[in-house]
């Protein structure tokens, strides 16, 4: 099985997308399968969305409202507001399972494989991805 371990830096940034390093991957199998992407991370998931048309900050702007940076989180170490971190991977799921066609990844014509990242005090992330023939 084809695996490798990328770094990814988000500082400053929530969403980072990394279609081009997935899709780089995908061709190294040179085989139709699927590509397991996961984020050994508490605080940070992986999602499919349509990037640079103002969805990046729709999705900025439905996180900050679903999971406000205030002190009402049980979960209380780190900054205020970390807690609500800690909830996002129950919503935006830290692994994502992709199909590869031709050693291409079979993304829909607007979706983008990125990383969501709320948590300001991590900002180097792994992503781990695995490619299972088909």
């Amino acid at each position: 099985m084809l695996t490798r371990e990328l770094r990814i830096d988000t500082a400053g940034r929530r969403l980072v997308d990394v279609t081009a390093d997935v899709s780089s991957f995908a061709a190294e199998a040179a085989a139709d399968g699927l590509v397991h992407a996961f984020l050994p991370h508490a605080t940070a998931g992986l999602a499919l969305i349509e990037t640079g048309a103002g969805t990046d900050e729709d999705l900025e702007e439905a996180l900050a409202r679903l999971f406000p940076r205030d002190d009402r989180y049980v979960h209380r170490h780190g900054s205020i507001g970390h807690g609500g971190d800690h909830v996002l991977p129950a919503f935006i799921s830290p692994s994502l399972v992709l199909p590869v066609l031709g050693s291409r990844l079979a993304l829909g014509t607007w979706q983008s494989v990125v990383v969501v990242d709320p948590n300001r005090e991590n900002d180097v992330r792994t992503l781990r991805l695995s490619f299972v023939p088909g």
